[in-house]
């Protein structure tokens, strides 16, 4: 709060001075299109522009994500918690498969209490946003962990064009306050946003969401020369609806927005300062960033109710504290081989983060008993390069090659549990880019990468609450290799389609259960998929986009004993598609959106005997801009109050009065129709 006082301060004192400066990045208020990028190296790569975002109507800020075609940002349970995001056939859990970086530095957590590569979307401010750069598959040399599936690396602005004050409220006690704006300060550019929300939701415990959001940010230079700094905080607090199990709707013991564990929730805090620096001279162009982040979680989860403890209920509390910092680092060289124009980039990639992790069980959030606590130390260092040859006029191709080290020591409260394990891969990469004839690129594309595992289930030998059963240890880095196929055409000026088909394996899926504290083993995976993407503005003040993404899912292994056989991988989904309408120009005048999603069924368990349904929700937008600058919107989402999930798990729980656990199927419903109504007011 006290963030958010002093940014409004600012900029009452700040007065007339605000504008003065050039923005080295401004948002406008035109609407138009997302487009490739101008040197794409894949069919798959997508921009995203800020006026895309700020034209999508969404329930929650990570659904702007879903701007990355074929990508579905959902939730399963309270608001201030990371979303559940699913890509290529992949549920990503939370971020497993799916690396999130701001301005460079990593979103996704390592070794985390609640999941592997944790990914929290929640402390990002839509307005200050300057787009998305969206990449999939392992094919470029500069991403490392996380970035199997897919790499989404968001940018900030460094100016807005007005500050503004911006308010909205709507359905089920939503209310978000907002003041943004820069202003020149020396030879630079200051930016300062402030943001206070809360939520209930239509939960029968409401989520009493909570949340405080600050961002300042000093920018200076141009594109040749310049450098920014940046310091954001956030704090936020919730109630947690999770999943529930269907056969406590249908019979009646709750209803369908209600909860068999109240007291279920958490809260977070994020503080970060990071920085960055690019310079262009004689030898080619530098950059520079890090970045230094202090994260804190304390999450309340009860996903099996009486099945472990009868008396007292499964709750329990999951401990998170860490810093994290790094430095990234690349230098690119252009130059000649054989005459023919040459491309040339080399890269350093440091992190370190220092963990200190808890897991208990608890009783309405009240303490029970240690399941294990551990002081964890992870370090990475990644070597990149590449090179990119104009053979001809027609031919581009890009030849790369990425090392990776991680490594680590684990301190357990069960000596057993303790120990170090440190890991080195080699990924290469290799594209070609054919084009353009007639508007039309091919693309191919082919390289390896990897996740990384828990440190904790490298160095795990027993079960912590049971030591007497041995447990077997997982590899620290799991390979990944791709290839993807694809084409690109351009219709004119207003039009653009790109076709890819790609094939993605994993030599394992096995992971850290960070519910339970122990390693749960999967097996070897397969995907192989297809995506189409569409935009065409044939209209200055209309814009339409259509993406669809059709993906086949299979483990490639036997099942393990004791598991269920078959090879549909739990939670994949076959299908996902989204379309979407823009309307609107610059200045005063009616603006408005519409947008369709649609998520496709998902095998619940490997033989497909179970299944979940798929959803189609469409949100819509409509406004008025006033030659004032004064702005006024309304959003309706969920618009034809579909009765569909989130998410949807298979899994054994037991309700009170139950004599034994039963196999259910467990899902978090999508909230019914809600407005929200926004008026923002420039200064």
């Amino acid at each position: 709060m006290r963030l958010a006082l002093l940014c409004s301060a600012a900029w009452l004192v700040a007065g007339s001075a605000w504008g003065q400066g050039e923005p080295a990045t401004e948002l406008p208020e035109t609407v138009v299109v997302g487009s490739s990028p101008a040197e794409a190296r894949a069919a798959s790569e997508h921009n995203v522009t800020p006026e895309e975002i700020a034209a999508r109507p969404v329930a929650r800020v990570a659904e702007l994500l879903e701007a990355a075609p074929g990508l579905i940002a959902s939730q399963h349970s309270g608001e201030g918690k990371a979303n559940q995001y699913f890509l290529r056939g992949f549920n990503l859990d939370h971020g497993t498969d799916l690396a999130l970086t701001l301005d460079g530095m990593p979103l996704n957590l390592r070794t985390h209490a609640h999941g592997q590569g944790y990914a929290d979307a929640n402390f990002l401010i839509p307005e200050v946003l300057g787009g998305l750069r969206v990449r999939k598959g392992p094919y470029a040399a500069d991403l490392g962990d996380f970035a199997a599936a897919g790499a989404v690396g968001i940018s900030l602005a460094n100016a807005l064009p007005r500050p503004m004050l911006q308010v909205t409220g709507g359905s089920f006690g939503y209310w978000r306050g907002l003041a943004a704006g820069s202003m020149a300060l020396g030879p630079g550019t200051l930016l300062l946003a402030g943001e206070v929300g809360r939520y209930d939701g239509p939960w029968q415990h409401d989520d009493g969401l909570r949340r405080l959001n600050g961002l300042a940010r000093y920018s200076q230079g141009s594109a040749a020369e310049g450098f920014a700094l940046t310091a954001m905080a956030y704090a936020s607090r919730w109630n947690a609806t999770d999943q529930v199990p269907a056969r406590a709707v249908s019979g009646g013991l709750i209803g369908r927005y209600g909860t068999l564990a109240p007291s279920d929730g958490g809260a977070t805090q994020r503080f970060s300062l990071s920085g960055s620096w690019h310079r262009e001279g004689e030898h080619g162009f530098t950059r520079v960033n890090g970045y230094a982040v202090r994260s804190t979680l304390d999450l309340y989860n009860d996903f099996t109710y009486q099945m472990a403890d009868p008396l007292r209920g499964d709750q329990f509390h999951q401990q998170d504290r860490r810093w994290l910092l790094g430095v990234n680092a690349s230098h690119t060289m252009d130059g000649e081989l054989l005459g023919r124009a040459l491309q040339s980039r080399v890269g350093v990639q440091t992190r370190f983060d220092d963990i200190r992790l808890g897991l208990a069980r608890t009783q309405d959030r009240a303490w029970l008993a240690t399941v294990r606590t551990d002081a964890v130390r992870e370090g990475s260092l990644g070597l990149w390069g590449d090179a990119t040859l104009r053979a001809t006029d027609w031919l581009r191709a890009t030849l790369g090659l990425r090392g990776d080290w991680v490594g680590g020591r684990v301190r357990s409260d069960l000596a057993a549990n303790s120990g170090e394990a440190a890991a080195f891969m080699a990924s290469p990469k290799a594209g070609l880019v054919l084009g353009p004839w007639r508007g039309t690129e091919l693309f191919v594309n082919l390289g390896t990468g990897f996740h990384s595992n828990d440190l904790r289930g490298a160095t795990i030998a027993v079960d912590p609450v049971d030591p007497l059963n041995r447990l077997a240890r997982v590899p620290l880095l799991v390979r990944a290799k791709g290839a993807e196929v694809g084409l690109r055409h351009r219709w004119g000026a207003a039009a653009e389609s790109s076709l890819a088909v790609f094939g993605l394996t994993l030599g394992s899926e096995i992971v850290f259960v960070g519910d339970a504290g122990t390693t749960q083993a999967s097996r070897p995976s397969r995907r192989v998929g297809v995506e189409w993407t569409n935009h065409w503005q044939p209209l200055p003040w209309l814009g339409l986009d259509a993406d669809l993404a059709a993906t086949q899912a299979r483990f490639t292994g036997p099942a393990a004993a004791g598991e269920v056989g078959g090879s549909r991988i739990p939670g994949a989904p076959g299908l996902v598609a989204a379309a979407g309408l823009m309307l609107g120009e610059a200045g005063p005048g009616w603006f408005g959106a519409a947008r369709l999603r649609v998520f496709g069924p998902r095998p619940l368990v490997a033989d497909d005997s179970v299944r979940s349904r798929g959803s189609a929700l469409v949100n819509l937008r409509g406004g008025y801009r006033f030659e004032s600058g004064v702005q006024a919107r309304l959003d309706v989402l969920n618009l034809l109050g579909g009765r569909a999930s989130q998410v949807d798990y298979w899994y054994a729980s037991q309700l009170r009065g139950e004599a034994a656990p039963l196999a259910d199927r467990h899902f978090h419903p999508v909230e019914p129709v809600a407005v929200r109504v926004t008026v923002t007011v420039p200064l």
